[in-house]
């Protein structure tokens, strides 16, 4: 802990509940920036922009810009331009996310020339007949780019089904695999390091989801730290891949986690 300088922190269920504060987020972020760390909420939540989250946050109470927002939309913008450029690409996606995919050309489902089927967030828009359609270009030879492999999110309503659950049958189905540009994937990891200015092992990840969030976090040479908050569930703790390097209750026990490296 004592080399640290840069915290990365999910947001929907680390800082929020459909979008809503958790008790003593606020001011544990306050503390956390006071204390002189760099701050990256990384998310791979794809139904707002960074500008639009952060307005929302900042309504909470929460003292953040678009600029301290990294989220899977815009790592997905930046893959495709330099690994596909130019390519029709067809979105499947819950939410208007257009402003963060700028320079990316996209047409719809039903366009007969696809070059990439992007799968972002689950929602109403995962039909039958639009999966059935991103099927049909897939055996045709589009490549698969899904913003990540969330199974399932936590709303007010309970764990709601992701686009990671239609991701699966899409992969198992055209016999493909997708190329993942959100968490866990190290180049998203890397994006946030880059632009935080730190290296992994100065940096801190929080996250209520152990897979994604933590440990590959922890593979990308970051320090783990699991909250159990959001989508977190004691079974899918024990049963996981390997273990955090720190678990806490909420985001509210960071700054006293972070005050050991400081007092070091």
């Amino acid at each position: 802990m004592a080399s640290v300088r840069a915290v990365l922190i999910d947001i929907d269920g680390v800082l929020t509940v459909s979008w809503e504060p958790l008790p003593g987020a606020v001011a544990a972020l306050r503390e956390v920036r006071e204390a002189g760390f760099g701050v990256a909420l990384v998310t791979n939540t794809t139904s707002r922009t960074r500008a639009s989250i952060a307005s929302v946050l900042k309504g909470a109470g929460f003292a953040v810009s678009a600029q301290d927002i990294l989220t899977a939309p815009a790592v997905t913008a930046a893959y495709l331009a330099e690994r596909c450029p130019g390519a029709r690409c067809t979105l499947l996606n819950s939410g208007d996310i257009t402003e963060d995919l700028a320079g990316v050309t996209l047409v719809c489902v039903e366009s007969e020339d696809v070059d990439v089927v992007v799968l972002g967030g689950a929602g109403p828009e995962f039909g039958y007949a639009a999966l059935n359609q991103a099927f049909a270009h897939l055996q045709r030879g589009a490549r698969l780019v899904a913003m990540h492999r969330n199974l399932y999110w936590r709303t007010d309503d309970g764990l709601q089904l992701d686009s990671g659950a239609f991701l699966a049958g899409l992969e198992e189905a055209a016999r493909t695999e997708a190329e993942v540009t959100g968490k866990p994937s190290p180049a998203f990891f890397e994006a946030a390091l880059t632009r935080l200015g730190v290296g992994a092992d100065e940096a801190l990840m929080v996250g209520d989801d152990i897979e994604s969030d933590v440990l590959a976090a922890q593979r990308a040479g970051l320090t783990g730290v699991l909250v159990k908050t959001g989508k977190y569930l004691p079974e899918t703790h024990r049963s996981a891949s390997g273990a955090p390097d720190h678990v806490v209750e909420s985001f509210a026990d960071l700054p006293a986690l972070l005050g050991e490296s400081v007092d070091q």
